[in-house]
């Protein structure tokens, strides 16, 4: 079927319920994995966090990527093989409330919701951050912060209000250049590198009882989170039965691969027993730096463009990926129905692409009139939305062991794919969700009312969901009975 034979539901007659409404497209592996990688923006990732996360754990920060790629590419088998039995489009929404139920599914969209609005809103400020101090040396006026701010959420809502088709070609060139930008980098680290030259020393774990390891898998883990997105796009991939499994397990194993030789690119340019003196010193500007030594001041400025398109791309894809939640809850009546509308043209969630929006640019607008400085605001907002994640990811991962259980009688799937893996993640996803609450309030700089109230909220949100559902057993069991996308 293609695009022009859809037909967009019109208002139903008072004695027939609405159809829900369906997205469409034709996405494919290679746009699916762009817009994966295109969530952990190569670029920002690079030049933004891995310095955090080598200030927190110094030499050993590729092995912390090779250890997350290998967890997740474990919960991925037993992801990808309830994603052949539950086709519910949804991503962790559906896959929860199949295995856990209709109260804990709910509980964990809405938390899944707010986590990726939350990581989304680390953008707009550390887009102004960077654009600002590129354009201003160059003779463009001063203007204040949010401004710049403003201006992305501009972008990125039209671009979301648009059909998913277009967000990806435009991520699709964007990700090409970003990952042409961070192979240059890694290349210039590894030939010019300094005393150390890469060595081993990258490749010894921390601890477990090592404080700042939760907080070094709570970022690592973050480079991950759009990979949820190959089951997010459900409705919009072309022969999503082989066209998601490839997707997954190429965009997990290609994006833990990637970061880990960037890490190591970093230890061979600082030398191992320097890397986390360098990050502490200049966090925000080590990669800069570096690439202004290696590369010179030409290419160092075509890359810092690259930079600011990467910052874009990754809200971009952030937005996507919250307006299909808010969709899906829109479409099953749990949320405002309007956000279950599908464009008559684009057919995008564009109601619920607004909303993003319309959220973003209401804290942006607060946050500038409390006076809160933009350098803080991006890491404070992307931490709290990877813990959300991480949460539900653990969820997720509980509901694939369940779902599987209860089927255990009637599966023709291995052990392997229905057992093992789905155990080991839980067991693996639970420490990380563990380590990441154990050592919140680094992340955070406060150890008391600021860390409380965090925590609260996080936690808060999937137990009021839960409540609802419960609510809407009883008043409302129509809705009650959508939740998680059942009837599509």
């Amino acid at each position: 079927m293609t695009i022009e034979q859809i037909k967009v539901p019109q208002a139903a007659a008072a004695t027939a319920p609405a159809a829900p409404q369906r997205l469409r497209g034709d996405m494919g592996v290679g746009e699916l994995v762009m817009s994966v990688l295109a969530f952990s923006a190569p670029l920002t990732t690079v030049a933004g966090f891995i310095p955090v996360l080598l200030l927190f754990s110094g030499s050993s920060a590729p092995a912390i990527y090779l250890a997350v790629t290998a967890l997740l590419l474990v919960f991925s088998v037993g992801f990808v093989a309830m994603g052949r039995t539950v086709p519910n489009p949804g991503g962790f929404y559906a896959f929860i409330t199949a295995g856990l139920g209709r109260s804990a599914g709910l509980g964990s969209a809405l938390l899944a919701t707010a986590g990726y609005m939350a990581i989304g809103f680390f953008a707009p400020s550390m887009f102004a951050i960077t654009a600002k101090g590129f354009l201003e040396p160059l003779g463009f006026p001063e203007i204040p912060w949010y401004v710049y701010g403003l201006g992305i959420i501009a972008v990125t809502t039209a671009l979301a209000y648009r059909r998913i088709d277009l967000s990806a070609k435009v991520l699709t060139l964007v990700m090409g250049l970003e990952v042409i930008a961070v192979v240059v980098f890694d290349v210039a680290s590894f030939v010019n590198g300094g005393p150390a030259d890469g060595g081993g020393a990258g490749f010894t774990l921390p601890a477990i009882s090592d404080n700042a390891l939760g907080l070094a898998v709570l970022f690592v883990l973050g480079n991950f989170l759009g990979f949820e997105a190959t089951v997010i796009y459900r409705e919009e991939a072309k022969d999503a039965e082989k066209t998601i499994p490839r997707a997954m397990f190429i965009a997990v194993a290609g994006i833990g691969v990637f970061y880990a030789l960037a890490a190591w690119a970093y230890l061979a340019f600082l030398g191992d027993d320097k890397a986390q003196a360098a990050a502490e010193a200049d966090t925000a500007g080590l990669f800069n730096s570096a690439m202004l030594t290696l590369t010179g001041r030409v290419v160092s400025d075509i890359i810092t463009v690259l930079l600011i398109t990467s910052i874009l791309a990754s809200m971009l894809s952030i937005q996507n990926a919250s307006a299909r939640y808010l969709f899906s809850l829109g479409t099953d009546g749990v949320l405002p129905e309007k956000l279950g509308r599908v464009h008559p043209s684009h057919r995008s969630p564009f109601m619920a692409a607004s909303f993003v929006g319309a959220v973003w640019t209401v804290l942006l607008v607060a946050f500038a009139v409390i006076g809160t400085s933009p350098d803080s605001l991006y890491a404070k907002a992307a931490g709290a939305g990877n813990l959300a994640i991480i949460l539900v990811m653990f969820l997720a991962s509980l509901a694939v062991v369940a779902y599987f259980y209860k089927r255990r009688a009637v599966t023709t799937l291995s052990k392997w794919k229905t057992v093992v893996a789905p155990v080991v993640a839980s067991v693996g996803l639970g420490i990380v969700a563990y380590l990441a609450v154990a050592n919140y309030s680094d992340l955070l700089g406060d150890t008391g009312t600021v860390t409380t109230v965090f925590l609260a909220i996080t936690f808060g949100i999937p137990i009021v969901g839960f409540l609802y559902a419960r609510v809407l057993r009883g008043q409302k069991p129509d809705v009650y009975q959508r939740i998680g996308r059942q009837e599509f």
